[in-house]
């Protein structure tokens, strides 16, 4: 039956028709794209799950042409390129952080796209071997910056994709039943983290995409850990440190089911019996009021202004959201993406923002008080024609 909801190979070809079709309205010929998010959408190719050193040295790169029914894939992970990509258009990987690799790789667009780099070429990012290279590699050619043609065409998900991150957020959430059972005191971070991926695994994920987070936060901010511009440092990954019974956790974890992530958020008690103190209960229903306050208003044509007004209103007027975070991101083939809602980016960036069918929302406020610590949880919510449908279907033990 899941396989008559969700058909792949039909989601991967109309994510391509709609990029050709938005590089058709932007007047260019040829996208070159290097981030994993656009890869991944462009192509439906898995990457190679890399640590940061050698993240650069394993990139996936696509070459899209208008005009082309399938887009080229450069990659050394063959095996992660959709089936019914022509074997013609997979290539052997291309370098675009090395100096002989961006002239490599802008050799291959000029073969590739031919004629149609006439009409210009869209890049979606530069490395820095790109940034002295393509200005005189590509100097007879009009290039111009490919994000907002992408941001555009990942914006409102079709069903096929939404489908995909209510399956990873229920990858996600299963493993994280597992894992609250054995935060207990006297257990370390990485314990719990070994269990979260093994049972992803298990349970059908593709990838792991945000290292697994147990953050006991200190009952006030002014006790740290902070970041080096003095921010609250959340989050911070696992370590071996021990959980102590009473420890408050943020908890956060994402991973990736068929190229779309899924973004999991709570707050846990550590204890053998947890039980929220009067506080701690009261914490959590005003979070409860700003995530039913905010989930009210989505729908279509309503403004990422209107939800951070809302979500101000409903403790009285104080922004609850970490301030260098946001009230809301999007998800798709990253874990946030557009649209970026109560950022730093202010009011008329979120007022900017309207609201569609298909647009799918992680709403994560926070409710602190100082020197009792406090509360956050996740939900994801896809804009449907009349208001939203909730993807996120984990429970808020011990809290009610």
């Amino acid at each position: 039956m899941e396989n008559d909801v969700l058909n792949l190979q039909r989601m991967r070809q109309e994510r391509y028709v709609r990029l050709l079709a938005e590089m058709d309205r932007r007047g260019v010929g040829a996208a070159l794209l290097i981030i994993p998010g656009n890869v991944a959408y462009a192509a439906g190719a898995r990457g190679v799950m890399a640590d940061g050193d050698r993240a650069g040295y394993e990139r996936n790169v696509v070459i899209a042409v208008k005009g082309q029914s399938a887009p080229h894939l450069f990659t050394a992970y063959p095996e992660g390129a959709p089936p019914e990509l022509p074997a013609d258009h997979i290539h052997p990987p291309l370098y675009p952080d090395l100096a002989d690799g961006v002239g490599a790789m802008i050799n291959m667009l000029r073969e590739i796209a031919g004629s149609r780099l006439e009409d210009g070429v869209a890049i979606d990012e530069y490395t820095a071997a790109m940034y002295t290279a393509v200005p005189r590699l590509l100097s007879d050619v009009r290039v111009a910056d490919a994000s907002p043609m992408l941001h555009a065409v990942r914006l409102c998900k079709s069903a096929d994709e939404i489908e995909c991150i209510r399956r990873a957020q229920r990858i996600n959430e299963l493993a994280m039943y597992d894992v609250q059972s054995q935060a207990r005191p006297g257990v370390r971070q990485n314990e719990l983290m070994g269990l979260f991926l093994r049972r992803i695994f298990e349970l059908g994920a593709t990838a792991n995409v945000v290292d697994p987070i147990w953050q006991p936060m200190a009952p006030a901010l002014n006790w740290g850990p902070h970041t080096v511009n003095g921010d609250i440092a959340f989050p911070l990954t696992s370590t071996d440190r021990i959980l102590r019974d009473g420890d408050v956790l943020w908890v956060d974890t994402g991973i990736v089911y068929q190229g779309y992530a899924s973004d999991f958020g709570r707050t846990w008690l550590v204890s053998h019996r947890p039980k929220p103190t009067a506080r701690q209960r009261d914490q959590y229903k005003r979070w409860r009021d700003i995530r039913d306050a905010v989930l009210e208003g989505v729908k279509p044509g309503a403004t990422g202004r209107s939800l951070t007004r809302a979500a101000a209103a409903a403790p009285g007027g104080r922004k609850p959201w970490m301030q260098h975070l946001y009230l809301i991101h999007g998800i798709g083939t990253d874990s946030a993406e557009m649209p970026l809602i109560g950022s730093n980016l202010g009011e008329e960036f979120d007022e900017s923002i309207v609201l569609g069918p298909g647009m799918v929302l992680v709403l994560e406020p926070a409710v602190w008080d100082e020197g009792h610590a406090g509360y956050r949880a996740e939900v994801i919510a896809a804009v449907t024609g009349n208001g939203y449908r909730e993807l996120t279907d984990y429970s808020y033990f011990p809290y009610e």
